[in-house]
């Protein structure tokens, strides 16, 4: 903004009078004696008046009035900042700062009844990848008459197969119809979501970009745990190659699915599902990383971390049984 200056002329000191008549000067002096003394002392009332209501400035009273700037955005949450004050959370927290990554987490027991979940963490929705497939597994588990475990079914779980799984999902009709079907599992656990149908990254399966987050994750596999149907794909998850059990396969006895994937940018998320043992019960895990290099190795290393901090918090972990 460029600098105004006070349009306000300076004070006038004025000019002694000419001397005339000196009688008459006198009195006039005596006159505008008084008339000064009288002028400076309402002055002085009226300028200590102004100055009292006045804010002290050192913008010149021409200048325009600025515009209010609003104050900075809040600053992005932190990895690990926790999304509710219990225990749990608190614990992770401290994790989570040590990860470099953005990381979310939520963990419930399996059924429909026991604890309350728990969530922790900065990330809560995204990309599903190959997490996908297990739903898909189900409906074309359930699509088979009678239900029965295919190769591909097994392929694409036990290896996260991405042919394996296009033959399923082509299995279930035109894309459309393969959407609605998956879409149908997921809403008889409780935990609708609407699957990609459409290839939004060609080079990538359409079902594979469905938008799934961890809380839907995690009550979709607690129901899918006690359903008698599904234990066929259940019992596969336990079953994982071993070049893909890093993370919750670290955990003796853990039923799990991973998925993983870049961005555009080349930037990797790397999520897992599973059920875990925990004390006299099993409790469900749906995490996600998001490491700030990019990395899949340091995704995958910072889920085998969280796995090994489960393992040692079992106690903060909610657990129920069928």
């Amino acid at each position: 903004m460029a600098t105004t200056t006070n349009s306000r002329p300076a004070p006038d000191k004025g000019r002694p009078s000419p001397d005339e008549n000196r009688p008459r000067r006198r009195l006039l002096l005596v006159v505008l004696i008084v008339a000064l003394g009288i002028g400076i002392v309402g002055g002085g009332i009226v300028i200590g008046r102004d100055l009292a209501s006045t804010p002290t400035s050192t913008q010149s009273t021409s200048a325009p009035t600025q515009p209010a700037v609003p104050p900075p955005p809040s600053a992005s949450p932190t990895a690990g900042a926790p999304v509710d004050a219990g225990p749990f959370a608190t614990e992770f927290a401290a994790l989570a700062a040590e990860l470099n990554a953005s990381v979310g987490i939520v963990v419930r027991p399996v059924g429909a009844a026991g604890p309350a979940p728990v969530t922790a963490g900065d990330w809560s929705t995204g990309t599903a990848w190959s997490t996908i497939k297990v739903p898909l597994a189900i409906a074309g588990l359930r699509a088979t008459d009678p239900p029965e475990v295919t190769e591909a079914m097994r392929a694409a779980i036990t290896q996260s197969d991405n042919d394996a799984a296009e033959a399923i999902w082509a299995s279930l009709g035109d894309p459309v119809t393969a959407a609605q079907k998956v879409e149908a599992v997921l809403a008889d656990a409780g935990a609708p979501t609407t699957v990609e149908s459409r290839k939004v990254r060609p080079e990538f399966t359409a079902f594979g970009q469905t938008n799934w987050s961890l809380g839907d994750q995690a009550t979709f596999l607690a129901s899918a745990a006690c359903a008698p149907a599904d234990q066929p794909i259940m019992d596969l998850m336990g079953q994982i190659a071993p070049d893909q059990s890093w993370g919750l396969g670290m955990i003796g006895g853990a039923k799990f699915k991973g998925g993983w994937g870049p961005s555009p940018e080349g930037n990797y998320l790397v999520r897992q599902i599973g059920v875990i043992p925990v004390n006299d019960g099993f409790a469900v895990v749906a995490v996600a990383v998001e490491p700030r290099s990019g990395s899949f190795d340091d995704g995958a290393q910072a889920l085998t971390r969280i796995a090994g901090w489960m393992a040692e918090h079992a106690t903060l972990l909610p657990a129920g049984n069928c």
